[in-house]
C-alpha cells in the first residue's frame, strides 16, 4: 500500500483513477493541461479502505497529511482556514467508477459565525455570506450529522411563504439571519450537540462522512444494480470554494459537450445566475438553457465553449462538465465522461469515428450492448388522439404509462406485485433510486435536464419528464392537480420522455425505428464478431422481426407454442385423450396440416438461413385444463344434476388429467421421453416439417435456401438420441420417397442435462449439432426451480453475495459453464465438424456471450429484440479476446 494518502491536483493525472477516483483524476488532469480549476487535493481510495479497516477512524498520520495540504492551499490562495480572508472548501466524494447522486457533497466548509462575518466584509455583502452559511449548515447537518433534511426545507419553505416569494434567492438578509439561527437550533435539538465551529473539526467530520457514504444503503443499491465491486472505495476531493452566488455576474451550471439524449453535436446544459452548484442538480429552482448564457455573458460562453472543445478532444469522448462563474471569471469544477441515453451513445460513438477521434473498434467498446435495449422499446403512436394535460422538460426518452404513485417505497411494492407505475415526485433524491428503477417512468414537478431524476432515469433507460411546473403535487393527500383538475393516486397517466408531454390515459404504442447510426454501428459489429447470432422465434412474424434486427437464422422454434393457440387446443386435447393408437393417429392427422402451415411460414421467412425446430418438449398435461378447476366443475355438475353425457365427458377428462399429473413435471414425462413413448407425435411433426419444405421447393425456393435442423429435446442417454434420430429419419424418408425428391437436414439435440454434458462424446455419435438449453441446464445443475428460486431465496442469495449474479440471467461460469466446456470438448472429439450453439436466455446476455465466444460456440440464439445486443456483445467479445 502506498505511504502517500493525499495528493494535490498538481501531483495527479488521468492515469491515477484507481487511486484518486474518477473525479480526482479528472481534476488533476485538467489542472495538468492548464484549465482554470480551483486548487485542491485528493484523499485516496486506499485511505478509504484503511479507514474501514481501522474501525471507521481517521488515524493521526492521515490528519497530519490533510492539514499539510490545507496549509499549502492557504499559501497558494493567500487565504486563512478559519481566519480573516477565509479559505472555504468543498468536500466531494469521487469513486473510481461514476456513481451519480450516490455520494454526498458539502460546500462552504470552514464557515462559522466569525468567518461568516469575515466573508461578509470581504464581499461587501452580508446577505451573500449568510446564504453561504445557511447552505453549509444545511448540507453539513444533513450529510454529516444525520439531521433530516426535510426539517431544513420546512424552514426555508416557511420563510418563502411569509415573504411571498418563490425562490430562496429572493429571501432578504433578515430572512437568512433568522434561517441560520433556526438551522443551528434544529441541529442542537436533533443531535443534542452544538454545530461544530472549528474548521479543522468540520473538515475531518466531512471526510469521515464521505468515506461512510460509500456504504450507505443507496450507494450499495447502486453498486448492486451496476455490478460495481464493493472493495474499490471512494476518494475524497477537497477543493477551494468559488462562488456562483455573489450576484448577477456570478452563476453555476452543468453542461454536456453533446446532447446526452440524442447525441447531437451541440453544447447542452443548464445554468443559474446567482446560485451555487447544488441548486442546479437538486431541482429546487428550474434553470435556464445553456444557450441563453451566450446572450447574458457572451465572453464567458465563448470561453466555456472553447474549454468544451478542448476537453472533448483531450478525452476523446463526450464530457459532462460542472462550472462556476465568480464575478465574471469562469472556473471548471469537474469533467467526466457524460452519462447518455442509448441513442446518444450510438450516435456519439459513430460521429467520433467520422470526426477522427476514435477508430471503429473503440466505438464498439464505447457502447454497452445492454444499452441497445432502450432503442428497441415502443413509443406512442403519433397518429393516436392524446389528451396532453401538461408539459415538462424531456429529460430521458421513451414512452411509459402506469398508475401514478407518489413515493418510492410504494412504487416498488406495486411494481413487485405486477402493477405498471409512474413515480411522481416534486423532485427525486438519491433515496428514491429503488422507486425509479421499479417504475415504468419518472415525472417531477421541479428540476431540470441534469437533475437527479433525469440522470438516474437516463442511466436506467427509463422515460423521464422533469420540471413540469403545472403539476401541483399534494403528497399528504396523495393527489396532484393540473389546471384545477384533481388526479388521485393510481390514476393512469402516460409520459413521453422525448417531448416532455404528460398524457391522461394510456395511448397505443408502436415499435421503434433504428437510426442510421444504429445500423452503421451494428454493421461494424458484424465485421468484428466471430459468433453468429440467431433468434428464438415461433411464428413467421417473430422470424420477420428477427431478420429485420439482423438475425442469421432461427436457433429455437418451439413447436409447443403453436399447440397453445386457442383454436388448436381442442385438436391437441383430442390427441391426448385418445383411447387407442388409431384414435391418436386420427387426431394427429388433423393437426398435421396446421403444423405444416406453421413451419412453411417460418421457413419461407427464413429462406437462406438455418432454422432449428425443436420437437414437442412439455408434458402433455400442460395442454389440458387445470386439475383443481376441473374438480370444482365436476362437483358443480353433480350437484346441479347435469346431463349424464356431459358429466361423463368431464369426469373422463378429469381422470385423464389425474393420470397424467406428475409430482415434478420439469423432470418428468417430457422431451424425448414423450417422443419415445408416443412416437406418433414426433412422426407427425417431422412429416409436417418435411412437407412444408417440399411445398416451398415446389413454389420455387431453391433447395440450398432450405436449411433445416431438427432438434430432439432433453436427451441424456446415447440410446435415446440413436432411437430418436432413427425415428426422425424414417418419418422424413417416407415423405421424401413419396415425393421423389431429396432434402438435406441435420438432426441434433438440446443439451439441458448435466449427464448430457458429461456423455457428449457418446451423443455426438448420432447428433449432428448441439444447442445448449441453458435455462433448464441451469435448473438441473444448480438444483434450482427457477420460479421458486426467484420468488423465495434468490434475492437473499444475491443480497448476501452468496451468488454474484442471478444464474438465470447471467451464466454460472463455475458450474454450468464448466459443463458446457466439457460438452464442447466431448462433442468435437467425436465429431470435429459438429455445429454448436446456445438457445437459452443467456444467448442474449452480454456477459454470457463473452463466455460463449471464448468457449468456442458457433452461434448464440436469443429473443428477436435482443439480437442487436447479441451482435454488439459478440463483437466486443471478439475484440477483447
Amino acid at each position: 500500500m502506498s505511504e502517500q494518502m493525499v495528493y494535490r491536483f498538481s501531483q495527479g493525472s488521468a492515469e491515477m483513477k484507481s487511486l484518486l477516483g474518477g473525479k480526482g483524476a479528472n481534476l488533476s488532469e485538467m489542472t495538468r493541461i492548464g484549465l482554470p480549476v480551483p486548487p485542491g487535493f485528493v484523499i485516496t481510495t486506499e485511505a478509504c479502505n484503511k479507514y474501514f479497516a481501522e474501525g471507521r477512524k481517521i488515524w493521526p498520520e492521515l490528519k497530519k497529511e490533510i492539514l499539510n495540504e490545507v496549509e499549502q492551499l492557504e499559501k497558494l490562495t493567500g487565504r486563512s482556514f478559519g481566519g480573516e480572508n477565509p479559505l472555504l472548501l468543498s468536500v466531494r466524494s469521487g469513486a473510481v467508477l461514476s456513481m451519480p447522486g450516490m455520494m454526498d457533497t458539502i460546500l462552504n466548509l470552514g464557515l462559522n459565525r466569525q468567518t461568516m462575518d469575515y466573508l461578509a466584509s470581504e464581499a461587501s455583502d452580508r446577505r451573500f455570506a449568510l446564504d453561504c452559511y445557511r447552505r453549509f449548515i444545511q448540507m453539513f447537518g444533513d450529510v454529516v450529522m444525520q439531521v433530516n433534511h426535510d426539517l431544513f426545507e420546512e424552514v426555508l419553505a416557511g420563510a418563502r411563504q411569509r415573504r411571498g416569494v418563490e425562490s430562496d434567492a429572493a429571501l432578504t438578509e433578515e430572512d437568512l439571519d433568522e434561517i441560520v439561527t433556526r438551522f443551528l437550533d434544529i441541529v442542537r435539538q436533533e443531535t443534542g450537540k452544538e454545530f461544530p465551529v472549528d474548521p479543522r473539526e468540520q473538515l475531518f467530520m466531512a471526510v469521515e462522512a464521505v468515506f461512510n457514504s460509500w456504504n450507505t444503503p443507496r450507494a450499495i443499491v447502486y453498486r448492486e444494480i451496476n455490478k460495481i465491486p464493493d472493495h474499490l472505495g471512494t476518494a475524497v476531493n477537497v477543493q477551494t470554494m468559488v462562488f456562483g452566488n455573489l450576484g448577477d455576474d456570478s452563476g453555476t451550471g452543468v453542461a454536456f459537450t453533446r446532447n446526452p439524449a440524442t447525441g447531437e453535436a451541440e453544447i447542452y446544459g443548464e445554468y443559474l445566475i446567482n446560485a451555487q452548484g447544488e441548486d442546479v442538480v437538486a431541482g429546487i429552482r428550474t434553470p435556464e438553457p445553456i444557450k441563453k448564457l451566450s446572450q447574458e455573458m457572451p465572453e464567458i460562453y465563448r470561453e466555456f465553449a472553447e474549454h468544451c472543445r478542448r476537453l472533448e478532444s483531450h478525452y476523446r469522448d463526450m464530457q459532462d462538465i460542472e462550472f462556476t462563474i465568480e464575478r465574471g471569471k469562469l472556473y471548471i469544477l469537474q469533467t467526466r465522461a457524460g452519462k447518455r441515453t442509448a441513442a446518444a451513445a450510438v450516435k456519439v460513438a459513430v460521429d467520433l469515428v467520422k470526426e477522427g477521434f476514435i477508430d471503429r473498434d473503440e466505438a464498439l467498446r464505447r457502447v454497452d450492448p445492454a444499452q441497445l435495449d432502450q432503442l428497441l422499446h415502443p413509443r406512442f403512436d403519433p397518429g393516436a388522439e392524446i389528451n396532453v394535460i401538461a408539459r415538462g422538460l424531456p429529460a430521458s426518452p421513451g414512452a411509459a404509462s402506469g398508475k401514478i404513485i407518489f413515493d418510492a417505497d410504494r412504487a416498488q411494492e406495486q411494481a413487485e406485485s405486477g402493477e405498471e407505475v409512474l413515480l411522481v415526485r416534486p423532485e427525486t433524491t438519491p433515496d428514491d433510486i429503488h422507486g425509479i428503477y421499479a417504475a415504468r417512468g419518472v415525472l417531477t414537478s421541479r428540476g431540470g435536464m441534469t437533475s437527479h431524476a433525469a440522470v438516474v432515469a437516463r442511466g436506467a433507460g427509463k422515460p423521464c419528464v422533469c420540471g413540469c411546473e403545472a403539476l401541483k403535487i399534494d403528497l399528504e393527500n396523495r393527489r396532484l392537480t393540473v389546471n384545477g383538475e384533481v388526479y388521485p393516486e393510481e390514476t393512469i397517466l402516460s409520459i413521453d420522455g422525448a417531448t416532455g408531454e404528460v398524457i391522461l390515459g394510456q395511448p397505443p404504442l408502436i415499435d421503434p425505428q433504428p437510426t442510421p447510426e444504429f445500423k452503421e454501428l451494428l454493421s461494424w459489429a458484424d465485421q468484428a464478431r466471430r459468433l453468429r447470432v440467431r433468434a428464438n422465434a415461433d411464428t413467421p412474424g417473430d422470424a420477420r422481426r428477427a431478420l429485420e434486427l439482423g438475425a442469421e437464422g432461427i436457433g429455437l422454434c418451439r413447436t409447443e407454442h403453436m399447440f397453445m393457440e386457442k383454436e388448436r387446443v381442442p385438436l391437441v386435447r383430442r390427441m391426448i385423450l385418445a383411447g387407442d393408437d388409431a384414435e391418436r393417429e386420427a387426431a394427429l392427422e388433423q393437426l398435421l396440416p396446421v403444423q405444416k402451415e406453421d413451419f412453411k411460414g417460418i421457413l419461407r421467412e427464413m429462406a437462406g438461413f438455418p432454422v432449428t425446430i425443436r420437437l414437442l418438449d412439455p408434458p402433455l398435461h400442460e395442454f389440458l385444463p387445470n386439475r383443481e378447476e376441473l374438480l370444482l366443475e365436476v362437483d358443480r355438475l353433480r350437484r346441479d344434476g347435469a346431463e349424464a353425457e356431459q358429466l361423463q365427458q368431464r369426469e373422463s377428462l378429469l381422470q385423464k388429467v389425474a393420470s397424467l399429473a406428475e409430482q415434478n413435471p420439469m423432470l418428468g414425462h417430457r422431451g424425448c421421453r414423450l417422443g419415445l413413448v408416443y412416437p406418433a407425435i414426433y412422426r407427425m411433426q417431422v412429416r409436417a416439417i418435411i412437407m412444408a419444405a417440399l411445398e416451398l421447393l415446389n413454389e420455387g425456393i431453391s433447395p440450398e435456401q432450405i436449411k433445416l435442423e431438427i432438434m430432439i429435446p432433453l436427451v441424456g442417454h446415447a440410446a435415446e438420441m440413436e432411437r430418436m434420430k432413427k425415428e426422425v429419419e424414417e418419418a422424413a424418408a417416407a415423405v421424401l420417397d413419396e415425393s421423389g425428391r431429396s432434402l438435406p437436414f441435420l438432426v441434433g439435440t438440446m443439451i439441458e442435462l448435466p449427464r448430457a454434458c458429461l456423455v457428449a462424446d457418446e451423443l455426438a455419435e448420432s447428433a449432428e449439432f448441439f444447442s445448449f438449453g441453458t435455462n433448464d441446464l441451469t435448473q438441473t445443475t444448480l438444483g434450482f426451480s427457477r420460479d421458486d428460486a426467484e420468488s423465495k431465496f434468490l434475492p437473499f442469495y444475491l443480497e448476501e453475495k452468496i451468488l454474484k449474479a442471478n444464474p438465470f440471467m447471467e451464466l454460472d461460469r463455475d458450474g454450468v459453464g464448466k459443463l458446457v466446456e466439457e460438452a464442447i470438448k466431448g462433442g468435437r472429439r467425436t465429431r470435429p465438424e459438429i455445429k454448436l450453439g446456445v438457445c437459452g436466455e443467456h444467448g442474449g446476455d452480454p456477459a454470457s456471450i463473452e463466455f460463449f465466444h471464448n468457449a468456442g460456440l458457433d452461434y448464440v440464439s436469443c429473443s428477436p429484440f435482443r439480437v442487436p445486443i447479441a451482435r454488439l456483445a459478440a463483437a466486443r467479445a471478439a475484440l477483447e479476446g
